[in-house]
């Protein structure tokens, strides 16, 4: 008959415990057919209900907060004296047991148990004695509690112990501290690359090897957690997942692993602060054999243009480092080789966007082919990937979209192609809904839908400039100098790229030149915004004082328009030589 804990209203198995009128027909049973596992099981069934009426019911709980008061101090000294007797400070020691509730909890509950169920197999007196001799039976000396104390869970610790048998609690302690040192330190400021790290995972399409298996799944075990991959921003955080997913690490030399590995990177120009990088986003690699890590980083010098610099490169895109990526360059150097694309860009793009090698060759020739239907290939495309690389890892869909954009607009597909050798970054960083709120700016500010296609096939920059951040204060400077709105249209619709012009650097001394030095007024550049493409300095103020020497006034058109040939020719007389 159940009997119910009144605590919980749970049912407690009392039908496990003996009743007294069996007890003789127990004992009646021959020896040799009473069966041990048989008093096994009964001994673990009242472990378990003594654990479920821990949970449910007023004795105790199984939590290190609710341990008796008393208890409590007396559990972590008892823990605090067997760690020092394997070699580490009173200090530690105390800290250790402090920091790890669910170990010590663990054995707490483990001495209620044998108390309550009286199996001791020999007299052990006093609390801490039976504490210490249950952390003694674990057989982990201590590096479970250690473990625990860094952040880990006592399962993960449990784990991760296992891998370290052999390991002594002082060598595991020192190893820990040199690899938060070599690898951790110097970075309080540093940002683990989440956006780069989730493209990454995106865009490989090739077939990986092993270490990139285990790094693709080291990240999904980390993005399913609380808080995702921006955990990795503590270094505390990155430390414990990096040791449960990769306990080999601990097993490393420091004399002859850690930090020769450390200096090597070093070496090769990565901070000491950024080396957390390459650890944390392509963990496998720490595991290697640091010949065949030299030889990983040495293979990089087949990417044309890399000069021995390879930090951009591994800071960029670790996983350039495994060899299935390695071997896909040669497959991405052959693709654009059959397409007629010289290797140097090819190897810029490389260089520039890394990512590229993660990508199959079948997938890149999907966006080669939209290019050549608009008429870019050979050594345009070239140009194009080299500009903007992270091109060739858009969607085709997503591509076209464009394409469509600007068909909607009255371009025809080779000015389309035109608009995409010129300007790449279109294609690969603007959403329709981007293009579309810099189309409604132009019309805003008095380019007509009849303007707009030469003002943006004359200059199609305007369509990756920010409205809000770059062409509206060119516009309200403009207009600050007393010109209309009007003025600024006729302008624009005239000289597109004159919205594209800094400020500071370009216009100011410009207008201030036209004003101050030449007594013209604002208004001349109404009619000749070209004025604003000229160098002052190699152009516009050397033929400013050779008119002013001798006395002539001209417009502005007519005084920069000539080349330097022909106004020599008009204003200096010099005759005017013919090829």
């Amino acid at each position: 008959m159940a009997t119910c804990c009144p605590s919980c209203s749970k049912f407690t198995p009392s039908s496990f415990l003996p009743h007294s009128s069996l007890l003789p027909s127990l004992f009646s049973v021959p020896s040799s057919s009473v069966r041990p596992v048989s008093l096994r099981c009964f001994y673990n069934r009242q472990r378990l209900w003594l654990r479920s009426s821990r949970r449910c019911g007023p004795l105790r709980a199984t939590s290190c907060s609710n341990i008796e008061s008393g208890e409590l101090p007396e559990a972590q000294n008892a823990l605090s004296k067997l760690l020092q007797e394997f070699g580490i400070s009173e200090e530690e020691s105390n800290s250790i047991a402090s920091n790890s509730p669910k170990y010590l909890s663990m054995l707490v509950d483990e001495v209620w148990e044998r108390d309550e169920l009286s199996m001791w197999e020999k007299q052990i007196d006093g609390f801490q004695d039976k504490v210490v001799h249950i952390a003694r039976e674990k057989g982990d000396n201590g590096k479970v509690a250690y473990l625990e104390s860094l952040g880990l869970s006592l399962s993960s610790a449990m784990n991760v112990a296992r891998y370290l048998s052999a390991e002594t609690l002082t060598t595991l302690i020192l190893k820990v501290k040199c690899m938060k040192e070599l690898f951790f330190s110097g970075s309080e400021s540093y940002e683990f690359p989440t956006r780069r790290v989730r493209n990454m995972m995106m865009q490989i399409s090739i077939p990986i090897d092993e270490d990139l298996q285990q790094t693709l799944s080291f990240f999904e075990k980390v993005e399913a957690r609380r808080g995702g991959l921006n955990m990795l921003n503590s270094s505390d955080a990155a430390f414990d997942f990096l040791i449960e997913s990769f306990p080999r690490l601990l097993l490393l030399s420091v004399k002859f692993h850690m930090k020769p590995l450390a200096a090597f990177l070093e070496s090769v120009g990565i901070q000491r602060g950024l080396i957390r990088n390459i650890l944390l986003t392509f963990p496998p690699s720490l595991l290697w054999n640091i010949e065949v890590f030299k030889t990983r980083v040495l293979a990089l010098k087949e990417i044309g243009r890399v000069n021995d610099n390879y930090a951009k490169l591994l800071l960029k895109y670790p996983w350039i480092l495994s060899k299935s990526i390695q071997d896909n360059y040669q497959e991405v150097v052959s693709l654009f080789d059959s397409e007629k694309v010289p290797k140097a860009f090819v190897d810029r793009a490389i260089k520039s966007w890394p990512h590229i090698l993660g990508c199959s060759p079948s997938k890149l020739k999907l966006m080669v082919d939209r290019f050549r239907e608009l008429g870019v290939q050979h050594k345009k495309l070239g140009k194009v990937i080299a500009k903007s690389p992270q091109l060739l890892l858009q969607k085709p869909q997503d591509f076209v979209k464009v394409v469509l954009f600007f068909e909607n607009m009255g371009f025809d597909r080779q000015t389309i192609g035109t608009i995409l050798a010129r300007c790449p970054e279109i294609f690969a960083a603007c959403p329709i809904k981007t293009l579309k709120r810099k189309v409604e700016f132009l019309h805003g500010i008095g380019v007509s839908e009849a303007h707009l296609p030469r003002v943006i096939k004359k200059y199609p920059e305007l369509l990756v400039s920010d409205p809000d951040r770059t062409m509206l204060p060119r516009l309200m400077y403009l207009m600050k100098l007393g010109l209309s709105e009007r003025d600024v249209a006729f302008m624009v619709r005239s000289f597109s790229p004159l919205l594209g012009y800094s400020i500071e650097e370009v216009l100011r001394p410009k207008v201030e030149f036209l004003v101050n030095t030449m007594e013209r007024p604002v208004r001349d550049v109404v009619g000749y915004p070209r004025y604003f493409s000229y160098s002052l300095e190699k152009k516009i103020k050397p033929r400013y004082w050779v008119l002013k020497g001798r006395d002539i006034e001209c417009s502005l058109k007519d005084m920069l328009s000539k080349n330097d040939e022909e106004f020599a020719a008009e204003y200096m007389n010099l005759p005017l030589t013919h090829s």
